[in-house]
């Protein structure tokens, strides 16, 4: 007996997109098998079959919009009707989350409120599916397909669907616990976990126990140097007029017990570059998909404590002078080797300044202060003969590392500002344009 199925009641949405057709002509599906997948601008979902039978001809295609009562394909049933009435259709995915299955349904997984686009197309590429428990999970053609493109076992999966059907809410479940979590995946990145060694066996050994500021160090550069795509671009500035001024600058002062160091024209060169590119003084909101500009200037300086490294930052570069900032930047620092730093002293910064100069090295690569855009690193300064077109003379070089995440900023953009910055500091009159 041929029979016309039809889309059941989709809720509130008056019609609705086919994004795949899950069977062909001729196919023999079984009681509530998935037929097609549907998609709104809030949801997606799966139409199952409300019996049994042979498909007998299809009446939809990928890209045609259906809505409630719209005929689907006709089958040859075999009589062989599903448990449970077609409308019961599954939602694989709302914008809110699910409601609560009844007591004999295991409770579903809390239903991702972000796009599926929002999920990497690749969250785990060196992920190992086994190929055996892959095939034996209870999902659809669709839901599989999504899977290996996330690189996740469905073996791994507990289904919330009917059955315990895998749903496409419990493979984004997944991979944000593995994410948040790294559950046997190292991480959540796909790799081996790291291999549990007694170094002992080599010979003494001592275990120290890492200070609370180097465990959440650790957490918040694994996860900026994991989540931002990183590109360091190199450049030197001369500072050699600088470093003259700063130098009598600081005899002027030292009197008063007021340091002037190279960091303080940082600060304010670092200023005007921003004010020339504002794409860097800006934040990814939590989607990723929108810029939020700023409109002030609080610079991060990262600072070495025998406890490990923190970035106090400093408010309203723009207002504030460069002895102001001398000032200033001698009080952090204290209170950063002090353990005197308050959480509100280390918010809101724009933009950090990672300076090694004092210590030595030629370059690095800085990691990005997430969710901050860019970071500067600064190297120790030294001699080198430049060309000045008739002769080479001994020129004070400082060398420039910008991180910076690319998802923001481009390559020509990085070259820019590095190159802007350097005749900034080259000529510290440009600070007062």
């Amino acid at each position: 007996m041929s029979k016309e199925i039809l889309v059941p009641d989709i809720g509130d949405f008056d019609s609705v997109e086919v994004i795949e057709v899950l069977v062909e002509a001729g196919d023999t599906v079984a009681a509530e098998d998935s037929l097609i997948s549907v998609e709104s601008d809030k949801a997606a979902m799966e139409i199952p079959a409300p019996e049994a039978g042979v498909i007998k001809e299809l009446k939809v295609q990928v890209g045609d919009s259906v809505s409630e009562g719209s005929l689907i394909l006709i089958l040859e049933s075999s009589g062989e009707a599903a448990s449970a009435p077609a409308e019961k259709f599954e939602k694989v995915e709302e914008a809110a989350p699910a409601a609560a299955a009844p007591k004999s349904v295991p409770a579903p997984a809390k239903a991702s409120a972000a796009p599926v686009a929002s999920i990497p197309a690749k969250v785990s590429p060196t992920a190992k599916i086994n190929e055996e428990t892959f095939s034996k999970a209870y999902a659809s053609p669709s839901i599989r397909k999504f899977a290996r493109e996330l690189g996740v076992d469905l073996g791994q999966v507990e289904g919330s669907g009917r059955k315990k059907r895998i749903t496409r809410g419990d493979v984004q479940g997944f991979v944000k616990r593995a994410l948040s979590q790294g559950v046997g995946t190292g991480g959540g990145l796909g790799v081996a976990p790291m291999p549990e060694i007694d170094y002992s066996q080599w010979g003494s050994i001592e275990s120290l126990k890492l200070s609370k500021i180097n465990k959440l160090t650790g957490q918040f550069l694994h996860r900026n140097w994991v989540t931002v795509p990183h590109v360091t671009q190199f450049d030197e500035a001369d500072i050699t007029d600088m470093e003259a001024f700063r130098k009598s600058m600081a005899a002027e002062y030292k009197e008063k017990g007021i340091r002037i160091t190279p960091l303080v024209f940082m600060l304010k060169a670092l200023v005007s570059a921003l004010k020339e590119f504002p794409r860097f003084n800006s934040s990814l909101d939590a989607t990723g998909e929108n810029l939020i500009l700023k409109s002030y200037y609080n610079i991060g300086i990262a600072v070495d404590t025998p406890d490990g490294l923190v970035v106090p930052v400093v408010q309203d570069v723009d207002r504030k002078s460069l002895v102001d900032l001398a000032v200033e930047l001698g009080e952090i620092s204290v209170k950063a080797r002090d353990k005197k730093l308050k959480p509100s002293d280390m918010q809101g910064g724009c933009m950090t300044i990672s300076s090694l100069g004092g210590i030595g090295g030629t370059k690095f690569t800085p990691i990005v202060n997430a969710p901050e855009v860019a970071i500067l690193g600064v190297s120790r300064s030294k001699m080198h003969p430049v060309w000045d077109g008739e002769e080479f003379k001994p020129r004070l070089m400082l060398p420039l590392s910008l991180s910076y995440d690319h998802r923001v900023i481009d390559g020509a953009d990085g070259a820019r500002f590095t190159s802007f910055l350097s005749r900034v500091l080259s000529d510290t009159r440009r600070l007062l344009l």
